[in-house]
């Protein structure tokens, strides 16, 4: 049998309990979520650097609860058709949604009209802007859980996932090679497997060492390798 070559394909977008790696990175922001029913004003803010999971953990709460997921810059527009009796979700909160509709979606929640309400964001509810005191207020009390990055054991699991996710065939050991030599981050993986794949995919080989060298040297010089 011959050998794969890279496909280049797009990612799939699979938020399945399934493929949900669960780590130390992840553990407190999980048990935050399962504790939903106790959050104090029935807020919680899960925050991280891009790419550790809150789109993924946000869909995975909605499955459980029921929740209504609201992208930030729809918050506005939808306000008043979210019913009353639901949790709700609110994505990219902080650089998205407009700051009156976030208020008083806040208020709901603190009088018991909904059940619960989930805000993404980038950064710590400390660190949104806003020109609204009582909102600030608000943000510097809530209740937050953060995603942190990957340690080894999930970066691993997090590059397989990836390489899984684009059906980028990739040769033994390709991985080990692969965490001494990269940013390690999530963000970080996620920019690599995809040069890897465009490298491959132009070369019309597997994912090996030479294509690694080859785009690990390309993030560490701007000249062409």
């Amino acid at each position: 049998m011959g050998e794969q070559l890279a496909l280049g394909l797009p990612p799939r977008e699979d938020y399945s309990a399934a493929s949900f790696i669960a780590g130390a990175a992840n553990a407190s922001a999980r048990s935050a979520l399962a504790g939903w029913k106790a959050w104090p004003g029935r807020v919680l803010v899960l925050y991280g650097a891009p790419g550790t999971g809150k789109t993924h953990m946000a869909h995975l709460w909605a499955e459980e609860t029921g929740a209504i997921l609201v992208p930030g810059e729809h918050l506005a527009v939808m306000l008043e058709r979210l019913p009353d009796g639901r949790p709700v979700i609110v994505e990219d909160a902080d650089a998205r949604a407009d700051r009156t509709a976030l208020f008083h979606l806040m208020n709901r929640a603190l009088n018991e009209a909904l059940p619960a309400l989930l805000l993404t964001g980038r950064e710590a509810p400390s660190r949104w802007d806003t020109d609204i005191p009582d909102l600030k207020s608000r943000l510097l009390a809530v209740s937050t859980a953060e995603l942190e990055e990957p340690d080894d054991v999930l970066l691993v699991r997090l590059l397989k996932k990836l390489f899984a996710d684009r059906q980028s065939p990739l040769v033994d050991g390709l991985i080990e090679y692969l965490l001494p030599r990269m940013e390690r981050s999530v963000e970080g993986a996620r920019r690599l497997v995809e040069a890897l794949d465009r490298e491959a995919l132009a070369r019309r080989t597997p994912i090996n060492r030479g294509v690694a060298r080859r785009v690990l040297g390309g993030q560490d010089s701007d000249e062409d390798v």
